[in-house]
């Protein structure tokens, strides 16, 4: 598998989730830069991660949405390449309008940091084939605005049509219907808070952000 993770200024989970990716592939993913216009050619798969680009300035990922390399992701995802965004990725990818909703302040107005339990709702989409629907796994969180809001109607239609794949089994930031993330009407696009690429290997705590990858890795090779 071919893949990208796009680097933006003030990013500081893109080593993570690099690392996390050639440990499952077995090959390095290319680090692509906030102005580069293209991806590489031949891309399999584009990760966004966390941090926080541009310092959080306006809007977390409101900046980092209007970068050249945005305009490429987006394209990439229109053929079907398969877009992770998490925490700040997941912020840019609704600034990007590439999902819906938008990431608020968290209830409290205080930084969460620490791993949470997660129930997964759908084990149908690319990134979730290696997980059982009503599977309960653990994965870190840390963010500051990562309360995922939109209005009924789209919460409605995220439900109706299986889009949640991850919803918090505990209050962790006052998200809507506990909703930790969420994929397009295609199925291709990720996003979620909760950082999955920081729980692949046994010196993390735990392994279970690994089978996301894994499951990613062998429908796209397959």
């Amino acid at each position: 598998m071919k893949s990208a993770v796009i680097v933006f200024p003030g990013s500081n989970c893109d080593r993570d989730l690099a690392v996390g990716l050639e440990q499952v592939t077995g090959r390095k993913p290319a680090m692509v830069w906030h102005k580069d216009a293209e991806l590489p050619e031949g891309v399999d798969f584009v990760g966004i991660p966390g941090g926080f680009s541009y310092g959080d300035y306006l809007r977390s990922g409101a900046m980092a949405a209007r970068s050249p390399v945005m305009r490429a992701v987006a394209d990439a995802a229109s053929r079907g390449v398969p877009v992770i965004g998490i925490c700040n990725g997941f912020q840019v990818l609704t600034e990007a309008g590439l999902l819906p909703g938008a990431l608020m302040r968290n209830a409290g107005l205080s930084f969460v940091c620490r791993p949470v339990r997660l129930r997964v709702e759908n084990s149908q989409s690319l990134f979730t084939s290696q997980y059982d629907s009503g599977e309960e796994v653990l994965f870190p969180v840390a963010h500051h605005d990562g309360n995922y809001q939109a209005d009924e109607a789209t919460l409605d239609r995220l439900e109706g049509e299986g889009r949640v794949a991850f919803r918090y089994l505990d209050q962790c930031n006052g998200s809507a219907r506990n909703i930790a993330g969420i994929v397009n009407d295609a199925g291709n696009v990720l996003g979620l808070m909760p950082h999955p690429e920081r729980a692949v290997e046994p010196a993390h705590g735990g392994t279970d952000g690994r089978r996301l990858f894994e499951g990613l890795f062998e429908t796209v090779s397959a």
